[in-house]
């Protein structure tokens, strides 16, 4: 594992956030660009990051075996999360602000801010679990996910269709079935899937930058429910998760990897829904903002505090 290499990533991570902060306040990016960037990487980026991660690792009993267990601990720690942020979130009074709280602190951008950080720490190997990991992210995310949002609302609900087909399982199931083919592609088909893959990390951040830039930095540095949320999602539960995981006896690499994985900041998809459902939009992309800049300083420590763990056993 290379910590130098995670260094150098979150240091680049924000400096892509820096450029899109600027090109919106230089009229470079506006609200239908932003919002056709989002679909595009949603929509293609990010189907090409998850295939592209799974196909570039060579078939082997093994690494099937390693990724289900990747795919075991995002079942394991999504509902562990869901649970740690329900009791977390109960003392916030704001109703919708509460199921977006909530929301922010299960799911992270696990896959355009993850994937760069595991592929920092653990090279092709990191990208390999973290493909399989989305698989648990995304069927949480149709399920509990909107099971959030939908308190005190009858007009949102999960239904099967999103829960199995939505632009991160068929990916997964695609990528998962051509991986279990182990049939070699050829390389005027994986070159342009992994050109696209490369899209997701830069637009997703100067997106977020950009997203930043539409909002009050007042509203964004001076309330106090942003710290509150950030200190629990980017430190207190991704040490419990940490605590936990080396517990249950897990190897380094997983603790590692779970640890990652539960101290990425709040996903884009908190921002999406709650503007599509309109849960307090405003303050979704505030968290989001805000959870993404903290963990230029957060994400290291986790590290760090991860690599201390699994030292002392």
């Amino acid at each position: 594992m290379n910590f130098t290499s995670l260094l150098n990533m979150v240091a680049t991570l924000a400096i892509l956030l820096a450029v899109g902060f600027g090109s919106r306040k230089l009229g470079l990016i506006d609200d239908v660009f932003s919002k056709k960037l989002s679909r595009l990487v949603v929509n293609i980026g990010q189907p090409m990051l998850i295939i592209n991660s799974l196909i570039s690792q060579e078939y082997s009993t093994g690494n099937l075996k390693r990724g289900l267990l990747a795919l075991a601990i995002s079942f394991g720690l999504h509902s562990f999360m869901a649970v740690l942020a329900f009791l977390f979130a109960r003392s916030i009074k704001d109703f919708d602000k509460r199921k977006i709280s909530e929301f922010g602190m299960v799911f992270v951008n696990a896959g355009f801010i993850g994937f760069p950080i595991l592929e920092s720490l653990f090279g092709a190997d990191g990208l390999f679990c973290g493909a399989f990991y989305l698989i648990g992210f995304h069927m949480f995310l149709w399920t509990w996910g909107i099971l959030i949002l939908s308190r005190g609302r009858d007009d949102i609900k999960p239904t099967p269709r999103k829960i199995f087909l939505n632009y991160g399982t068929v990916p997964c199931f695609i990528g998962f079935a051509l991986y279990l083919s182990n049939v070699p592609l050829p390389g005027f088909l994986t070159q342009p899937v992994g050109y696209l893959a490369e899209l997701c990390t830069p637009l997703t951040m100067m997106i977020a930058g950009s997203l930043i830039a539409t909002g009050s930095l007042k509203k964004l540095f001076g309330a106090p429910i942003n710290y509150f949320v950030a200190m629990i999602k980017l430190l207190v539960m991704p040490a419990i998760v940490c605590l936990c995981l080396n517990l249950v006896g897990l190897d380094d690499f997983y603790v590692i990897f779970g640890t990652v994985m539960a101290a990425l900041p709040s996903a884009s998809m908190v921002t999406i829904l709650g503007e599509l459902y309109g849960v307090n939009p405003a303050f979704a992309s505030r968290i989001v903002g805000f959870t993404t800049i903290s963990c230029t300083l957060t994400l290291p420590v986790a590290v760090k505090f991860a690599q201390f763990i699994v030292s002392l056993w």
